[in-house]
């Protein structure tokens, strides 16, 4: 299956709790975090509802 990287760019702090919850879920932690998740449509609205907080590396 294809995959994607995500990374954390901005913090976390001022977000609200539901935002918290979906960089949770997408397994970011930390700042600068960068993890490979599976390229699918869940996954890809789970980045869209945090668009500002991540970048999608190639």
């Amino acid at each position: 299956m294809a995959t994607i990287k995500v990374q954390q760019v901005r913090s976390r702090i001022h977000a609200p709790r539901t935002q918290k919850a979906t960089l949770d879920t997408l397994g970011l932690r930390k700042m600068n975090q960068v993890v490979e998740i599976e390229d699918n449509a869940s996954n890809r609205g789970l980045i869209k509802a945090v668009h500002h907080l991540v970048k999608v590396i190639d």
